[in-house]
């Protein structure tokens, strides 16, 4: 189910912006528009949806129109025309007064910024009430809530802190304390992360990520960071000159670029980070451990060319693999069962693993990786020929020669 619903979402800015809406219906272009006009447009006829509890990243070059976008949807920046339906609260934002607006705001959507926005003479407890305050909470009520955002966010025990005394990542957590205090059901996130060093940034990353298991938010984020985009989202839209040119999970971004301009952006991107076990699994011969014997197991060997069978149990439970040459042997003894020549010890991922996360493991097993759900259900198999190809793949569009390491988890799969 949606949370937001965005319907031809124009913003231009400068005088009389209405009439750049028929230009662009006709094909005129950005630079057209403002040579003719002198109007700018930031966003130009964008449509989208933003799934419950998901993370949906909006990423885009400066001057995309990604951040306009983001302060449309709570009407920082008022749009030139569009309709933006938040389905919670069962409305079109544009047709809201302003009263009701700031308590969508204050309720509903809560806002995390680049620069993070805290008052420097404000203690961490009361920068993160603020909000709560001057919605006229009272100040035990606040302050119970502030509290229980600073803990959620790992800062119990900076309550009297001041934002000085706090380093960049602590002050970024402060200021997502701060949205989180009210329980918004949206988060919206500009460049939340993009002011943070490095190794900052990626811890908050994966901050954002654990929280977003426990509060199951719904959170838009902008970044113009690709790499970031594929860590965080969901999904993701990719903005040019204030269009949405494509949406899609990270590994549709990745794998089935739109044109040539997302292609541009995915084209350094280490596919074996985000290409999961589910895309490159394959089919597999199995047997009912209930009710198969050796005989079964090396029949449906012999027929599909392999040497190895997956064993399920209940529920096509994975219970392990078995091969040719013990079901020969069992056969031969004229044994009924598989349970002594089952071989549990066989390597299993879920479906979601980035196969990057596989290479030691096909390295080390004899036989295909198989794929389980978290129920312990059989899915397929991920055998070494396909994780080979996607890492070749990865290493001839990034550059092979120059990845050292790609090519050392190339050879030591071969051997």
């Amino acid at each position: 189910m949606a949370a937001i619903t965005v319907n031809n979402l124009y913003k231009i800015f400068g005088k009389n912006p209405e009439k750049a809406i028929p230009m662009l219906k006709d094909g005129k272009s950005k630079s057209d528009i403002l040579d003719e006009t002198g109007l700018t447009v930031a966003i130009d006829n964008a449509s989208f949806e933003v799934k419950e509890k998901e993370i949906f990243v909006i990423m885009g070059l400066s001057g995309s129109g990604k951040s306009t976008v983001l302060r449309c949807l709570n009407r920082l920046i008022e749009p030139t025309a569009g309709e933006i339906y938040l389905e919670s609260e069962q409305m079109n934002i544009m047709d809201i007064k302003r009263d009701k607006l700031l308590k969508v705001r204050r309720q509903s959507m809560s806002m995390v910024f680049q620069n993070f926005g805290l008052f420097p003479h404000r203690s961490v407890l009361n920068n993160v009430a603020y909000g709560l305050e001057i919605g006229g909470m009272e100040k035990e009520e606040r302050h119970k809530k502030a509290r229980k955002a600073i803990s959620l966010v790992g800062l119990k025990g900076y309550e009297d802190k001041r934002p000085n005394e706090l380093s960049g990542g602590m002050q970024q957590r402060v200021g997502l304390a701060r949205a989180l205090a009210n329980d918004p059901e949206i988060l919206l996130m500009d460049e939340a992360f993009s002011a943070l060093d490095p190794l900052i940034r990626t811890d908050m990353q994966d901050e954002l990520l654990e929280l977003q298991s426990e509060m199951s938010k719904t959170i838009v984020f902008i970044t113009h960071d690709l790499d970031e985009a594929l860590k965080l989202g969901d999904r993701i839209a990719i903005m040019k000159e204030g269009k949405v040119v494509q949406i899609g999970t990270p590994e549709t971004i990745l794998t089935e670029p739109s044109d040539d301009y997302v292609r541009a952006f995915v084209q350094n991107v280490d596919r074996t980070k985000i290409i999961t076990a589910k895309s490159i699994m394959r089919k597999a011969p199995t047997v009912d451990l209930k009710k198969d014997g050796p005989g079964v197991a090396s029949r449906k060997m012999e027929k599909a060319g392999v040497s190895t069978v997956y064993v399920l149990g209940e529920q096509r439970k994975f219970k392990g693999v078995v091969t040719i040459d013990d079901a020969n042997r069992l056969k031969n003894e004229n044994v009924k069962s598989l349970d002594d020549i089952i071989r549990n010890d066989a390597y299993k991922t879920l479906p979601d693993t980035p196969i990057k996360q596989l290479l030691s493991e096909a390295i080390g097993s004899t036989v295909p990786i198989a794929v389980i759900d978290s129920n312990d259900k059989f899915l397929g198999v991920v055998d070494r020929a396909s994780i080979i190809n996607e890492v070749k793949l990865n290493s001839s569009e990034n550059g092979a020669v120059s990845n050292q390491q790609e090519s050392e988890n190339i050879e030591e799969i071969n051997t």
